[in-house]
């Protein structure tokens, strides 16, 4: 059963951005928040954890941008949140 076309994004522009804000906004949202437990924990096991749960958070916050209605929320949310994450590694 095809998607009904009123909830489909009709700008190319619209979708380009979205998904670049969930693929490179998502993955650098990801790396700061396991470099910021990196500051606070043992960095090996901080190492291991972000291997195994990391590619998971990566899916959730690139599914996020895809769900949002515009495309500079999931932009500013994620720039937000990697500056937040990687204020104590260079406050360190």
């Amino acid at each position: 059963m095809p998607a009904n076309k009123k909830y489909l994004t009709s700008s190319p522009w619209q979708r380009w951005m979205k998904i670049t804000a969930g693929f490179f906004g998502g993955y650098g949202v990801m790396i700061t928040f396991f470099l910021m437990l990196a500051c606070f924990f043992e960095k090996k096991n901080v190492i291991v954890t972000g291997a195994v749960t990391g590619y998971v958070l990566w899916a959730l916050l690139l599914l996020f941008a895809f769900l949002s209605k515009s495309w500079w929320k999931p932009w500013i949310i994620y720039l937000a949140l990697s500056l937040i994450f990687l204020l104590p590694y260079l406050l360190k």
